[in-house]
């Protein structure tokens, strides 16, 4: 795998996670209309929306631990929000095949977050 400066980085995945909240908005207005699915669906696009927004105040913190503490709001973010679509596909409010997309992104965005607060914490 070919080196990334940290710069490029950061603005990837920026980009990446701004482009993961249009999709899981996109993706609640596509929910049908039932009271089940406004009530879990606004957990889940609360919960998405945190994501972008507090990767891009990590990318704004002051300190290190400024830094690890939003990213790890970010790991929490991004595993609940997987949680909301499991549930919104097991119960049957929504497929899996319209869901999976996003699933698998909100798993990657875990996963890099979950190693770069690893990074962070091993640099302290």
């Amino acid at each position: 795998m070919e080196h990334v400066n940290k710069v490029d980085f950061v603005t990837a995945i920026k980009a990446r996670t701004k482009k993961f909240v249009l999709d899981s908005i996109r993706f609640y207005q596509e929910l049908p209309k039932t009271e089940e699915a406004k009530i879990l669906g606004r957990q889940f696009i609360r919960s998405s929306s945190s994501v972008g927004a507090n990767y891009r105040a990590a990318c704004r913190s002051r300190s290190k631990a400024e830094f690890f503490a939003k990213l790890s709001i970010v790991v929490e973010e991004a595993d609940e929000t997987a949680f909301w679509i499991e549930i919104l596909t097991e119960s049957g409010i929504t497929d899996l095949t319209k869901a999976q997309p996003l699933l698998n992104e909100a798993n990657e965005i875990l996963a890099i977050m979950a190693r770069a607060r690893k990074t962070v914490s091993n640099n302290k």
